[in-house]
């Protein structure tokens, strides 16, 4: 049995989908609320709390294989409680913030899970994605408002990562033994710039999609209102302010893992447009 944490997002919910394509099960997709998770007919949908690791205990009855999505509760009390219960694997979303950048607060807290993953006794696969496509959905109000898109950095590129691919990558993780003991460091198949992604979000949309580039003092203040001053500190500095070669290099990971080549910014664009319209 695998239990899939973080189910209804961009991660979860497409490696549901890739369980249930590859034929792959048991398997489960935890959720907070089994009315409104919208699962494919093949998921056994179980209710849970990450926040709450008491109610973990009857989602994780049976399980072998956990996919953790880390800081959505005590990351070190649900390991404890899933080796507890069984389970032997644990796949775990990190981020490639810990190679390129582990001084930062959240790449050192993506660091503190990974120990105590491997301290714990379980077998283990740990996934390190770079920045995410779907990141441009923080530009989603501002576009379909027909509002310039504020964004520092315009012409930094980064190999940003379709989720799905994330996904495939985990999926393959969970059901070929081959990728215990394994970190996978995942990328896209190119760099791309804000200025490129906001080009191909106007090419899908058929219009314009204005945009202004901003200092990196005009951006803190505006991530820092809702994100907190270390956090913005810290996207600032991986999405421009303090990049390295670790940051900014193609990886053919997700290809030689999930066997089919790693998914474009353009394609997670057309996957999503409704979002930006």
């Amino acid at each position: 049995m695998i239990l899939v944490t973080g189910a209804t997002g961009n991660i979860g919910r497409a490696l549901l989908n890739e369980l249930q394509n590859r034929g792959a099960g048991p398997f489960r997709g935890l959720t907070r609320d089994i009315a409104r998770a919208g699962f494919p007919a093949a998921v056994e949908a179980v209710e849970g709390d990450m926040g709450r690791p008491g109610s973990l205990t009857p989602a994780l009855e049976g399980v072998r294989s956990l996919f953790l999505v880390p800081g959505m509760g005590p990351d070190a009390e649900i390991l404890d409680l899933a080796r507890r219960a069984g389970v032997e694997h644990v796949v775990l979303v990190s981020s490639m913030t810990v190679q390129s950048h582990p001084h930062l607060g959240p790449a050192a807290a993506n660091l503190a899970v990974e120990r105590a993953l491997k301290d714990n006794g379980m077998a283990w696969t740990v996934l390190r994605p770079t920045q995410f496509a779907s990141n441009a959905l923080w530009w989603a109000e501002a576009i379909r408002e027909r509002r310039p898109v504020r964004v520092p950095y315009a012409d930094v590129g980064l190999p940003a990562i379709h989720p799905a691919d994330i996904a495939s990558v985990a999926r393959a993780a969970l059901t070929e033994p081959v990728h215990r003991g394994q970190t996978h460091a995942l990328t896209g198949p190119r760099r791309i710039t804000p200025r490129q992604q906001l080009e191909a979000v106007a090419r899908e949309l058929g219009r314009e999609v204005p945009f202004v580039e901003i200092s990196r003092e005009e951006a803190h203040r505006d991530m820092a209102a809702f994100l907190g001053d270390e956090v913005a500190a810290a996207i600032l500095d991986i999405t421009g302010g303090d990049v390295n070669e670790e940051l900014l290099t193609v990886r053919d990971t997700v290809a030689q893992v999930s066997g089919a080549p790693a998914r474009t910014f353009g394609q997670w664009v057309r996957e999503n447009a409704d979002a930006f319209r």
